[in-house]
């Protein structure tokens, strides 16, 4: 489908400009992929939504083209972990997605001090996580950027995947070639910092892993300042990567470049046991695996002892209803900006 054909099926699927305020704009709460994105209430049932804005500016062909992948793989997603478009809707010559509003970001609500999560709460948001990658992955979908700021989670404690504007849908039986410059750096995993531009779902999953690490330690944990240090970073942890255990790296295009002068051991299960159990590693370890062919899938993960066998089982996190307040990455950016002002 070229530009002109995704600019009027977008056109087709958007209501007129309404002729009252539908909606009423409560605050800006953050940014996705193509514009900001706005708490709204709806004027007649008060229900609130969170408007995403489209930028339109530079587009020769009208609608972006991302942003129409966007739109129409979120009207085809139905699931309890992956966030909900009600509707597309124009104003003032802006066009908006207007979505399911959730009270949090998972970057937010780590940072927070009021509500404390329990191991089981946090087992409880790994699971859901998952179980939002397993049915996109079932339905053929990449995210490409799953990191603390697209995972939401609401007052009852439901968490949901979301913003899918680099997202992608893939063949399953062949994989094809893409970018390797998605996937949010800190939390891209080591094939596409190699330079691999065919890969599917499981790079979705090394930034699962990364996810779980950050709910235990409520920080990221490989924070390289550029590409080269973000291997390096991650060498640290998980040790350097084998021939046996990777058989395709010496393949990839930037190995020779990323290459270390000498092998680092693996201290992944010793810098971690004081925050995981023993079966949250072995989980953690297989979702980190270098080599993308033995990561672990996200419905395999759903069937780890972690959740089925170890105690305690998960517990959604319900109390979070009595949370002052709400929690985004802006929310948390600016506290620590205070927090900062005041120790300077």
């Amino acid at each position: 489908m070229g530009g002109h054909e995704l600019a009027a099926a977008a056109a087709a699927t958007l209501p007129e400009p309404p002729k009252e305020n539908l909606y009423v704009v409560l605050g800006h709460v953050g940014t996705g992929t193509f514009g900001k994105v706005f708490k709204a209430s709806h004027t007649i049932s008060g229900r609130m939504v969170a408007l995403k804005q489209i930028k339109m500016e530079g587009e020769k062909e009208g609608f972006p083209v991302t942003a129409m992948r966007e739109v129409k793989l979120l009207q085809s997603l139905r699931h309890d972990n992956v966030v909900r478009l009600y509707e597309m809707m124009v104003s003032h010559g802006t066009v908006y997605m207007v979505i399911e509003y959730m009270d949090h970001d998972l970057s937010g609500v780590l940072q927070q001090k009021e509500f404390e999560f329990t191991d089981a709460h946090l087992k409880s948001f790994c699971r859901q996580m998952l179980s939002g990658l397993a049915y996109l992955h079932h339905k053929g979908v990449i995210h490409r950027d799953i990191k603390g700021s697209n995972i939401l989670v609401n007052s009852r404690g439901e968490l949901k995947l979301a913003d899918f504007g680099l997202a992608r849908v893939y063949q399953k039986r062949r994989k094809s070639d893409y970018t390797n410059r998605v996937i949010t750096q800190w939390y891209r995993p080591p094939e596409l910092l190699l330079g691999a531009t065919v890969y599917g779902p499981e790079v979705d999953m090394w930034s699962a892993g990364c996810i779980m690490l950050e709910l235990f330690t409520k920080h990221p944990v490989f924070q390289g300042v550029d590409e080269l240090q973000q291997i390096y970073v991650i060498y640290k942890w998980m040790g350097t990567p084998t021939l046996e255990a990777w058989p395709g790296l010496t393949s990839l295009p930037w190995y020779e470049l990323f290459k270390p002068t000498e092998p680092i051991p693996n201290r992944f299960r010793e810098g971690f046991k004081k925050w995981l159990s023993p079966a949250g590693l072995d989980l953690a370890e297989q979702l980190l695996s270098w080599n993308p062919e033995t990561r672990i899938t996200a419905a395999q993960a759903l069937e780890a002892p972690y959740f089925n066998q170890e105690s305690p089982p998960a517990v959604t996190p319900v109390g979070m209803s009595a949370l002052e307040g709400e929690w985004h990455e802006m929310e948390s950016k600016r506290e620590r900006d205070k927090r900062r002002r005041v120790e300077d």
